[in-house]
């Protein structure tokens, strides 16, 4: 079910969050902008903790005034807590504060991470919290424009029916649109937020430098509105918006491609390859790629590949490996 089935003036007014005091235990860009976002809302952000210099400058910037605390204080004084950590520490952050007794009858307890749903704060329930999954499906700079992006913001909500309504309510007010994820359905929400926005990133980032190496003196420029147009087609037009020499099925311009990125950039024909194959089939499955191109197509594609040029002596060619957080994530994809 989604969020336009519970449109905001649904909301009879004993369903909306009466002004809270606000808590935030991982004061990263996510934590930050959200607690910022309440702010304006009406809400009061009274504590806050984190570990990081980044994490400290941010509050600083987007929460003035708020004084930085232990979690467990910052549980001690706020009705409305956010735990926006990384997705790894969550568990066992929700564990410990509910083993100490940090936890208070009735106080709202938000996670932002995209993988889990409301059962990872079981210990915290049991404790007598209220638990809500509030998941911003956005990218955070850390800055105040994050605040300011909020607004027509997707949310992931999972929480208990009867907090349901208070969970879309406190989307609303931060400006964001309020979308109903199943329990058993976050994983794979998640996922495909990662490949949407992660995995463009990497794409994007690939293709500037490609340009590069070809001469290209201002690929941002290049890049720009040919990827601000294929978006857009897609989002409108999903797989009929595939264009390209892999959806014509022009077998001999894409073995082009791969010999010269075997030769100028050896590390980017696995990505290519992989790309180019998933496109495939889904061209071919909607009847954009004609089979009698298909089969000289996905010759190529599949065609063994030489091994990558190591450096001088033999060996294989090094490879190189940011939550982008500073260590207190939980929201952006």
């Amino acid at each position: 079910m989604n969020a336009q089935q519970h449109p905001a003036p649904a909301l009879r007014a004993e369903d909306r969050p009466a002004r809270l005091s606000v808590g935030v235990v991982g004061t990263g860009r996510v934590g930050s902008a959200l607690a910022a976002a309440l702010r304006l809302a009406g809400h009061r952000p009274v504590a806050a903790s984190g570990v990081s210099d980044a994490s400290r400058r941010r509050a600083a910037a987007l929460l003035p005034g708020v004084p930085l605390v232990g979690p467990a204080e910052v549980l001690a004084r706020a009705d409305l807590v956010l735990l926006t950590v990384p997705d790894d520490a969550l568990p066992g952050l929700v564990a410990g504060l509910a083993e100490t007794g940090a936890v208070r009858q009735g106080q709202l307890l938000v996670h932002t991470s995209g993988r889990y749903g409301a059962a990872v704060l079981e210990p915290a329930t049991r404790a007598g919290g209220l638990p809500l999954a509030l998941h911003p499906a956005m990218t955070f700079s850390g800055t105040q424009v994050d605040v300011e992006r909020l607004a027509g913001c997707s949310f992931g909500v999972t929480a208990p029916e009867e907090l349901r309504l208070a969970a879309e309510a406190l989307v609303i007010e931060m400006g964001g649109e309020p979308e109903w994820i199943e329990e058993e359905a976050r994983p794979l929400y998640h996922a495909a937020l990662a490949i949407g926005a992660n995995h463009l990133v990497t794409l994007v980032a690939q293709s500037l430098e490609l340009l590069r190496s070809a001469g290209v003196s201002a690929p941002d420029r290049m890049l720009g509105p040919l990827l601000g147009a294929a978006l857009d087609n897609a989002l409108r037009s999903g797989d009929a918006a595939l264009t390209g020499p892999v959806a014509r099925g022009d077998a001999g311009t894409v073995a082009a491609h791969i010999t010269e990125l075997r030769a100028h950039a050896p590390h980017a024909v696995a990505g290519y390859l992989a790309m180019a194959r998933t496109t495939a089939d889904r061209a071919l499955a909607h009847g954009l790629l004609k089979p009698e191109l298909a089969e000289d197509l996905l010759g190529v594609l599949s065609a063994p590949q030489p091994p990558a040029p190591g450096p001088a002596g033999g060996g294989g060619e090094p490879g190189g490996g940011d939550d982008g957080n500073d260590g207190d994530r939980g929201g952006e994809q």
